[in-house]
């Protein structure tokens, strides 16, 4: 993988949109540019779920302006994710084709827990070195993220679906605050937070807080002398009589308080109390990291052979007890043939890990039954929480293992022409290695034209490999229903 000395990221937040360019100097991040831009997907997910046309507007007039920002970068230096607003609406799928035209780069839609770990990261590089464990609370415009970590590693990860957007939609209709309203709310934050809170009780020694909610409400604590530093249990009680008393949020008028941040307030404040009631937090610390310093050094980690996706699947493979020997058998084939046609494909780097982790990944099912193991590894993988992974990467990796075996005439809807060459050599290296013993293979060669391919292989080979041979044979057959053409070319 190639490496580069300018990164940048992109946030797709369910409150803001954020753009952060960085250069890279001995391992480290330093940044250049920062642009943020209060697009507030969440506010526009209606009860039918879906993005409503005038917050797709702001989110691809932002995206068009960050565009100009990203124009010389290469693809490979820059990742753009999606979190929470855009997990929840049901057309996110419209949104992308046209928010990824416009920005030039892929979107990928982050899970909960994988937008924890990134927070988590981000945050991590931003703090002093301690041994103690730390618990950061990432409050965002749809969910908040509860890490628990010591170091750079996380080690608890959650995401409630509490957000300073939809709370301050949900409990503040009209900007109007009561001790009513604000009870509620309050309560609503605890009875999320209290289905996590025992897991953590008593796990962590320090308190953090990240990203614009948790900001904000140290910013007018501190000014307002309610606080010394950060975010203080009594600070917030105040804040919070403070703010029924006035009861209306827009003549609230605080020293702190960031105009862009105003028309949400009302929920961060909410759902920062209930975290710090259900967690029994007294005193926060503030971080300058977020998502978007994790995602770069993630992606950092990747030049640098620390892939967190290495890890996940390694991982996987131990949970679910995998045959090593054979994992490695099928991925080691699979990767001579993807050599072969390489040159032949528009993305071959890109698309060449997907093969490896689902050659490594084929069996998981097995764990479950062996009937059907395809299917149930496909589940596993489109479903499972998997760090590193975006839910795009994990519904590719899903396809090539659900496609591995079986008739293709069922897979034909759902799998696109550029991962066709993934799946023949996918199903040709399990199909070769069938025996689970080593077997010669350096004779075969794999040969790629349009909507067709050939395999060439010896007479001897096939004489010597007669049940291999018949099943390439059926293999042949099962591409000719979907209109592919796989032909053995015996020498």
């Amino acid at each position: 993988m190639n490496e580069y000395t300018t990164l940048a990221a992109v946030d797709l937040g369910s409150n803001s949109f954020k753009l952060q360019v960085a250069r890279v100097v001995d391992d480290q991040i330093y940044p250049l540019d920062v642009l943020k831009e209060p697009v507030r997907l969440t506010a526009g997910i209606g009860a039918d779920k879906l993005l409503d046309d005038a917050s797709q507007a702001r989110g691809l007039a932002c995206l068009a302006r960050f565009s100009e920002r990203l124009r010389d970068l290469p693809q490979g230096a820059v990742r753009c994710v999606g979190t929470s607003a855009l997990r929840v609406a049901e057309n996110t799928d419209a949104f992308l084709q046209q928010a990824e035209a416009i920005l030039g780069y892929p979107i990928e839609i982050i899970a909960g827990r994988e937008e924890a770990r990134l927070v988590y990261i981000g945050v991590a590089h931003s703090l002093p070195a301690a041994d103690h464990p730390r618990m950061i609370i990432d409050i965002g415009g749809g969910s908040t993220e509860c890490v628990i970590g010591v170091g750079m590693n996380p080690q608890l990860m959650e995401s409630l679906h509490l957000g300073c957007v939809n709370f301050t939609q949900r409990f503040f209709i009209d900007g109007k605050i009561s001790k009513k309203n604000m009870d509620l709310a309050i309560l609503t934050a605890r009875t999320e937070a209290q289905t996590i809170a025992a897991n953590y009780t008593g796990k962590w020694h320090e308190a953090v807080g990240s990203s614009g909610t948790a900001r904000v409400i140290s910013d007018v604590l501190v000014q307002n002398g309610w606080a010394e530093q950060g975010i203080s249990s009594e600070g917030l009680a105040k804040l919070c009589e403070h703010m029924i008393m006035v009861g209306d949020l827009a003549k609230i008028e605080l020293a702190g308080m960031k105009s862009d941040r105003k028309p949400v307030f009302a929920g961060g404040v909410a759902v920062m109390a209930g975290i710090f009631a259900e967690f029994g937090i007294t005193q926060m610390t503030i971080a300058d990291g977020a998502l978007r310093e994790g995602v770069l050094y993630d992606l950092l980690g990747r030049f640098h052979h620390k892939d967190m996706r290495a890890a996940t699947v390694t991982q996987f493979m131990r949970r679910y007890h995998v045959d090593s020997k054979q994992a490695r058998r099928v991925s080691d084939f699979a990767t001579q043939l993807f050599n072969q046609i390489a040159p032949q494909l528009t993305d071959a780097e890109a698309l060449k890990p997907y093969l490896i982790w689902a050659a490594q990944l084929h069996e998981i099912g097995i764990s479950i039954a062996h009937a059907g193991y395809h299917k149930h590894g496909a589940y596993i993988l489109a479903n499972a929480d998997m760090p590193g992974f975006s839910q795009k990467d994990q519904a590719r990796i899903a396809l090539l293992v659900r496609a591995q075996r079986g008739g293709m005439d069922k897979l034909t809807p759902s799998l696109p022409d550029t991962l066709k060459p993934l799946v023949l050599i996918l199903r040709l290296a399990i199909l070769c290695y069938r025996s689970r013993a080593n077997l010669s293979l350096s004779e075969l060669a794999l040969k790629l034209n349009d909507n067709s391919a050939q395999l060439t292989l010896t007479h001897n080979w096939l004489n010597s490999n007669p049940l291999t041979a018949a099943a390439l044979t059926d293999e042949s057959r099962s591409w000719k229903q979907i209109g592919y053409k796989f032909t053995i070319n015996a020498i």
